[in-house]
Formats: structure tokens, sequence, C-alpha cells
């Protein structure tokens, strides 16, 4: 169902979403107006206020994210904002080290984040890449991840094409890695080796700053979200303007009581979790999803589905997940899962309206899934999840 005030293709649709061009405004209007403000707001604060690394190279990371995730138009937009062209070029870097260790970084968060291990963080240490430039670069693909799925998802509510990109001739990173489920963490903690629903805590591997040493900026960055007592938000404060706006995007989409019911975009995070094999966002939300839809035995079946993953730990066939599922919750979980892929497929639109879901809460249910592929991916590369030690 396409409309007429629609744009051709998603193209149109990501310059309304970043510039507030008037071609294509229309098709945003179906977003919640703070998730549209907010996600200008997370773009402004990564790409027009100053950063620890230059423009051209955040733009040009970006462009590689958006390459092997199959976006034309992000990859374009990148490269038309001035991205460097040694990043983003077919040939291995050579003669940077420490541009080539940003590259392989990426290379790997973008397709597979459940393989990053504390090994990579601290090969960008020895490039000589501080813990602000971790988060940043975490920050940068993460948050292309999720434009890329709103884009995708909104393109798909309204009918409209997403030009793909090439993926990039060189090997992945992720070939013939496994994600580390159970086993140890470095500070000697337990590893949860299966999905729960039981609460779990989480552990940096980059240094993290001490509640006393937060500036009033830092503080701020998080504030709506978390007291200072929380290491992973410390963390974060590392690049407090896009945390900020994340925080509040992050808000926008889960707080509201009106629209999609909160257990169903609770749901969506989980099933995105599920895909990006991210146990501890996984375990957050299937229990807020199972408490608030009190239907545990559907959620434990969610996080019981098994995926079967390739050399690169990219499960194919997603359809686990919604196995015994109603028809509504299988039309979610699908949509969701769909979405999440490393290279995100265009949610089935269909089953959700003919189940009488309004598109406006179908928006809810594709921000909340585009949402997580942002909040897994930092914490897949910055940390480990364990479990709590009950004495």
């Amino acid at each position: 169902m396409t409309s007429l005030l629609a744009p051709p293709d998603s193209r149109l649709l990501l310059d309304a979403l970043l510039t507030e061009s008037r071609e294509g405004r229309a098709a945003l209007e179906v977003l919640r107006p703070e998730v549209l403000a907010h996600t200008r707001a997370a773009y402004d604060a990564l790409y027009r206020e100053p950063q620890v690394l230059s423009m051209p190279v955040l733009h040009a990371l970006a462009a590689v994210t958006a390459d092997w995730q199959g976006s034309g138009p992000l990859a374009a937009w990148h490269r038309a904002q001035g991205a460097a062209e040694a990043l983003t070029a077919a040939d291995p870097l050579t003669g940077d080290p420490a541009l080539a260790a940003l590259r392989d970084h990426v290379d790997l968060l973008s397709l597979s984040p459940a393989l990053v291990t504390p090994a990579d963080q601290e090969r960008l240490a020895a490039a000589g890449h501080d813990p602000r430039t971790a988060v940043l670069v975490s920050q940068l693909v993460a948050f292309e991840s999720y434009l890329q799925r709103l884009v995708t998802g909104l393109a798909a509510l309204h009918g409209l094409d997403t030009p793909p990109a090439d993926a990039p001739v060189r090997a992945p990173r992720t070939r013939g890695r496994a994600a580390q489920h159970g086993g140890t963490t470095p500070s000697g903690g337990t590893r949860p080796s299966v999905f729960t629903r039981e609460q779990l805590q989480w552990e940096p591997w980059i240094e993290v700053p001490a509640e006393d040493a937060l500036t009033p900026e830092q503080r701020d960055s998080f504030a709506s979200k978390a007291s200072t007592r929380s290491v992973y938000f410390r963390m974060l404060s590392l690049t407090p303007g896009i945390t900020r706006a994340r925080s509040e995007l992050d808000n926008a989409i889960f707080l509201p009581r009106d629209g999609l019911p909160k257990a169903e975009r609770e749901l969506a995070a989980a099933v995105t979790s599920k895909v990006n094999d991210c146990i501890y966002c996984a375990s957050v939300h299937a229990r807020k999803a199972a408490a608030l839809a009190e239907r545990e035995g559907q959620v434990d079946a969610l996080l019981a589905a098994v995926l079967e993953r390739d050399t690169d730990w990219i499960a194919a066939d997603l359809a686990p997940l919604a196995a015994g599922q109603d028809a509504r919750w299988s039309a979610i979980i699908t949509a969701a899962a769909e979405l999440s892929r490393p290279r995100p497929s265009a949610p089935p639109i269909a089953p959700l309206r003919a189940l009488g879901i309004p598109d406006p809460e179908i928006a809810d249910l594709l921000s909340a899934a585009a949402f997580f592929a942002w909040a897994n991916r930092l914490m897949l590369s910055l940390g480990d999840p364990s479990l709590i030690d009950p004495s």
C-alpha cells in the first residue's frame, strides 16, 4: 500500500529523515514525533559534533557498515558526505595500522556482533585507540544498524524499494569464529551458556570512568535511564552527545502507554537479541515481555529456539523463533526477526495488517526491533554478560 505522497524508494525517505526535506516527509508521519526527533539528534551528535575521529573517517566507517549490511541509500549517503576513500576501498589497508584496525573492527561488528571478543578490543588499543574511540566506533556501527533498519522497515510499510549495496569483496572478519557462550569472563565471572529470563550482570572490557570522575555532561547523558552506579552507562558516557540522544530515543520507543502493547515492543527487543545472539539483552526484555503479557511459556519457547548458524555466525533460517506461537505473536516475531538479519530483509507487513494492527503500531514494532540492532551491538562489542553470584 503505497501512499501517493510517499517517495518512489527509500532514498528520499532517508533524505527526509536526516535533512527534513519536504520530499518523503509524509512517509515519516507514521513514526512517533519523539522517535523522529531523537533519531535526528543521534545523527547530529555523531556526525555534526566534534569527535576523536575525523568526519571523513566516521563517514567512511559508516559507509563500510552500510556495504556489509546491504544498504544502498546509506552507503551512498555517507560517501557523499566526504567519506575517506582509503577506508572504503576494496583493497586491504597496509600503510596505516590505526585505520586498518578500525576497519577490521567495523567489518566484524557490522555482520556478527556476538563474535567480538576482549582480544578484538585489545587490538584496537594496540593500534593506539583509547576507550573513548572504542565506544565511539561501537556507537557508530550500532547507530547505523538502527538507522538502516528503521529506513528498511518504513520502506516496507509504505511499499517502497530499498536499493541494495554490494558487500565488500574482502573476506569477513567473522569467518570461522563462534560466539563465546559459557566459560569465564576476563574478570573471572561465569558467562551464561544459554538464553534465560534470569537476571544477569554485565562486565566491560575497557576502562570505565569512576562515578566521581564523571563530568556534568556525562552524568546528564544517561540521567533519564540509570544511576551513576551503572557501569554500562558510565562507559557509554565516554560519547555523551550520542548517548544522551540514545537514552531519549530508548524512552520514546519503550515507555509510552499508547500504541503497540508494551509487551509486544519488549517481545520485538527479545527477538532481535536472539537473532544477534545477545544473551544479556534477551534476558532483560524476555523477562519484561513475559511479565507484561503473562505468557511465560511462549517467551521461554522463543528463548529456547535453536538457530543454526553458518561460518560467519549468521542464522539463515529464522522460522524456529515463531514456532508454536499464536498468529499475532508469530507475525510480530517474524517481522522483527527479518528486520534483524545482518543484511535486513523487508519485514512482512501484510500479516500484521491482516490481524488489524494499525500502521502506527506497526511502526512501534519496527522502531523497537531497529533500536535493538543498536543496543545489542553495544553490549556485545564492549563487554560480557555474567551470572550473578548468589552468595
